[in-house]
């Protein structure tokens, strides 16, 4: 009884498999032809660049710190080098926290990147979704920085329904 069940059961299930429909976006391209992404990109660029330049500084501080140290080294009495020493270390300290903060898990960038990107993944996440239920879609593929895709037939591709969805034109 089992057998039977199971020959019978085993097309079905292997009919459905393949009658679903797929089709693939590449989020890039779309994010790439939506104006605010591409603003918010750049805003992203200048903070971090900013904030680049500000632990640069501070780095180059620091080793003119030290450099002058070791050329007056012979000069200082031991109490001296102990404190110019904590003071080079504390300079470095203060310079990695100062990256954590900017730059760090999270950091301010991490957080500006959020405020300036999410509402833009979200509202592509939303019309890709709209597309799929509207045709039917099984699953919808982001061709996007994936490897694993090997082949993709172009008249699968969604994205420019995407950015239409999304009210911009290619």
């Amino acid at each position: 009884m089992k057998k039977i069940c199971l020959t019978l059961l085993l097309p079905l299930l292997t009919l459905g498999v393949f009658a679903q429909k797929y089709a693939y976006v590449d989020t890039d391209y779309i994010m790439n032809n939506i104006p605010t992404y591409e603003t918010a990109q750049q805003q992203l660029n200048e903070l971090s660049d900013q904030w680049k330049n500000e632990v640069d500084e501070m780095k180059n501080e620091i080793e003119k710190m030290y450099e002058d140290f070791k050329a007056e080294k012979v000069f200082l009495t031991e109490e001296l080098k102990m404190k110019r020493e904590e003071e080079i270390i504390q300079k470095e300290k203060e310079m990695r926290e100062l990256q954590q903060k900017y730059f760090g898990r999270d950091g301010m960038l991490f957080k500006k990147r959020k405020e300036l990107l999410k509402p833009i993944q979200d509202d592509i996440f939303n019309a890709v979704k709209e597309i799929a239920q509207e045709g039917n879609y099984a699953v919808i593929f982001d061709t996007a920085n994936a490897i694993n895709m090997l082949y993709t037939d172009p008249k699968y591709d969604k994205s420019d329904d995407v950015l239409r969805k999304l009210g911009y034109k290619n």
